[in-house]
């Protein structure tokens, strides 16, 4: 991987999904040395433009040849995408930075979250990885919270249930729902219930356990990002109707005691991390106050009523950011930082 002297050349394969456009806003926010923009999308979006910092791009479609051409590929396409292209383009010389769930759990890929995890990202020698994976969105807030925690106090257990935005069903997620609050009854949802004026326990998969396919995400991506597969993670995901944002419930046990006040400094002290804990004045997170918002905000900051060394709190992220696109993003800087 190179630059040239005006930047990097990076690629988005889904640059037309709702996470792709978020990937190329952060880009452009938070001024990444880009050279040029390669937007990439299937045979259905090909031709159409994409502005970057002023400039017009024209989408094409994936290759060999397209990857040879750039230094860094943001992929957000899906698992099927990124299982056909991820290994071409890192073949051809790009460093992918993967936001489905193609590689989470692949031994040899690193999984990320540049606050907690950022040396995974390169390989003994100082080499970079050539394709790094993005944890899934409801993880990627839970760990940047427990990192400074764990370090501090060991975790032992952690009950966590989400509430997750239409939005973590990508566009289909957000018109689904537009469209029930319009009165418009579909012949079959999009969120396998009514998502509006509901809330459905119900996000990917059931498997044979009794637990959804996102729920054991949580489980098993937590434990390789922390690097202690001895942590026990018990969740339960639930999808509501807001447009943008997750929250989570934390209910978290440690092997050493705390006291609140330390883990409200703490936490403040962390990165990524902005705490709004003042119950008095009304103020706790929310996913319309994170809205478009980078961080992981955290609140209701509180011990537990029954259980010693056990600890309360509620954590929400803007999910296409932090969750997906900023993190991605944050990985790219991590990489480049190093070059």
């Amino acid at each position: 991987m190179s630059s040239t002297q005006k930047g990097y050349r990076v690629a988005i394969l889904g640059a037309t999904g709702l996470v792709g456009r978020t990937m190329l806003d952060v880009l452009e926010e938070r001024k990444f040395p880009v050279s040029e923009i390669v937007p990439l999308a299937s045979s259905r979006s090909r031709g159409k433009e994409i502005v970057f910092d002023g400039r017009t791009f024209v989408t094409r479609e994936p290759s060999k040849e397209v990857f040879a051409e750039v230094d860094i590929a943001l992929f957000s396409a899906g698992a099927g995408a990124s299982h056909e292209w991820a290994r071409i383009a890192a073949e051809a010389g790009a460093v992918v930075i993967d936001n489905s769930s193609a590689f989470r759990m692949d031994p040899d890929v690193p999984l990320v979250v540049p606050e907690v995890n950022p040396e995974a990202i390169f390989d003994e020698d100082g080499r970079p990885e050539m394709i790094i994976a993005n944890p899934n969105c409801s993880t990627i807030q839970m760990v940047v919270v427990l990192k400074p925690l764990h370090d501090r106090y060991r975790l032992r257990r952690v009950v966590v249930s989400t509430y997750q935005s239409v939005t973590g069903k990508g566009k289909a997620g957000r018109d689904a729902l537009e469209a029930e609050l319009a009165g418009t009854v579909p012949e079959s949802f999009t969120h396998v219930h009514q998502i509006a004026f509901n809330a459905i326990p119900h996000i990917d998969v059931f498997q044979e356990n009794g637990y959804t396919k996102e729920e054991l995400k949580m489980v098993n991506e937590t434990r390789k990002i922390m690097g202690d597969d001895s942590l026990s993670v018990s969740p339960t995901t639930v999808r509501i109707p807001v447009y943008g944002g997750h929250g989570e419930s934390l209910n978290i046990e440690f092997e050493e005691d705390f006291s609140v006040d330390d883990v409200r400094e703490l936490l403040s002290k962390a990165p990524g991390v902005i705490v709004q804990d003042n119950p008095s004045a009304n103020l706790y997170p929310m996913p319309l106050s994170s809205y478009e918002k980078d961080e992981v905000f955290v609140g209701r900051i509180r011990r537990d009523l029954w259980h010693p060394k056990t600890l309360n709190m509620w954590v929400v992220a803007d999910n296409l950011r932090k969750g997906a696109a900023t993190n991605a993003v944050q990985i790219a800087e991590q990489l480049i930082g190093r070059l």
